[in-house]
């Protein structure tokens, strides 16, 4: 019998199996589900297009297993988004829905970092999420990915859904990655090197001493961006620093999973942490990257470091090393990705740093990672950002240019204004 990975360990324990195999079907059980304030109006469409074709929708599966956000379109852009959340409020209400993070309302932020920085989600668990970046929790040891809202509509009165198991890709990464390298970076290399399309509907999972060095932060980094490869999902088998992660958040109480020490991939990548440099993601695509020396000198016009990417605590940390007693040159925004988040860059001293340099600091939301508001580009405007994607129009007009980049990057480059790898700054 062939050994199996920790993604289909999950699956077979969800769906009540002993065992499952890549492209198996399973009726999987789900441990949690989200929505927020784009994915959730949809969700709700669907429930009052059931409810007109006389299918009951009076009770959820189970309201403490459903939680929300209100990320994308907070402070509300204009009047559909206020509308929006306005119709989450009062769904949450109708359904018995406690877990709402709302907007201005204690502890809120983007749903992804939400996810881990509430310790939401835990090892072992199926979590799916109305949106693509839901793969980014898969870091903790959970099966994690996003669906549609019928899906989503399906999973919230039903507490299950149907998956075709993934094949898996492995990722291996031997060695620790040098100061001026992050898991931005890494996983830049990794989509340039296979594509957006490079693991559509399979499994990214990541392993190999590099991954054990990293924090937990820097693997959710890896997980989030294998959106950007078309994966199902991305997974790290969680170890102790995953679990310290998890107590630190009042979260003990879980069953991790992990795949057999024989289990088999579908391939195997190799990469050589002593080999990485800084990157970017050159404009229209993820997978078009480059050195950031070989791109250094293009000129800015702004700097963003946001999003469930690339502002997390370790991510504003990265960026006030390089900012502390600097002064940047060009439009600088910094918006943290939770408000916890926010509170400890406050309390020890980066809101500060990032201030005294001239940098602009937001609230927590998706922003102008998504084009909706809070910095969005103008025609012909270029950005070096912390955000994961940078098609056309994604951040702002059609016609602006964004690169991709770690934090560090996307510091150094606010501090002269153009490309700047961090090493190379003086």
């Amino acid at each position: 019998m062939c050994s199996v990975n920790i993604t289909e360990k999950i699956l077979a324990r969800a769906s009540s199996k002993s065992r499952v195999a890549p492209d198996d079907i399973v009726f999987a059980n789900v441990d949690k589900a989200m929505i927020h304030d784009v994915s959730g109006p949809g969700v709700i469409k669907v429930f009052e297009k059931l409810k007109k074709e006389g299918i009951p929708v009076e009770k959820l599966w189970d309201s403490s297993k459903i939680w929300v956000a209100e990320d994308h379109f907070v402070p509300s852009a204009e009047k559909i988004s206020a509308e929006n959340i306005v119709k989450l409020t009062k769904f949450t209400k109708q359904y018995g829905i406690e877990k709402h993070f709302k907007y201005g309302m204690g502890q809120y932020g983007i749903c992804h970092t939400l996810s881990h920085e509430e310790a939401m989600v835990l090892p072992g668990e199926v979590y799916v999420g109305g949106d693509s970046h839901t793969n980014t929790t898969g870091a903790l040891g959970a099966f994690a990915c996003g669906l549609g809202h019928t899906d989503v509509a399906y999973v919230l009165l039903n507490g299950k859904i149907w998956f075709k198991v993934p094949q898996t890709l492995y990722f291996k990464l031997n060695g620790r990655l040098s100061d001026n390298v992050m898991a931005k970076d890494f996983i830049l290399k990794i989509i340039g090197d296979i594509g957006t399309d490079g693991a559509a509907y399979e499994t990214m999972q990541f392993g190999g001493t590099g991954i054990s060095e990293m924090s937990v932060e820097s693997r959710l980094t890896l997980c989030n961006m294998t959106t950007e490869a078309g994966a199902k999902n991305g997974i790290i088998e969680p170890d102790q620093k995953v679990f310290e992660y998890l107590a630190q958040r009042g979260a003990t109480k879980y069953s991790p999973v992990y795949g057999d020490e024989d289990a088999e991939y579908a391939k195997v990548y190799e990469y050589e942490a002593s080999e990485l440099e800084p990157l970017v993601a050159k404009p229209y695509s993820p997978e078009n990257i480059a050195v950031v020396r070989d791109v250094a000198g293009v000129e800015l016009d702004k700097s963003y470091i946001g999003s469930c990417t690339g502002a997390k605590y370790e991510d504003l940390e990265a960026a006030a090393r390089i900012l502390k007693g600097r002064k940047v040159k060009i439009r600088t925004e910094v918006l943290p990705a939770a408000i916890s988040i926010y509170k400890r860059a406050m309390e020890n001293g980066l809101i500060k740093i990032f201030l005294d340099a001239g940098v602009t600091v937001g609230p927590p939301t998706c922003g102008a990672c998504c084009g909706a508001h809070m910095g969005v580009l103008a025609k012909d405007e270029v950005c070096i950002s912390t955000t994961n994607r940078n098609f056309p129009g994604r951040m702002g007009h059609v016609e602006s240019k964004t690169y991709l980049a770690s934090p560090l990057v996307a510091a150094a480059s606010a501090v002269t204004g153009k490309i700047t790898d961090p090493r190379d700054l003086r």
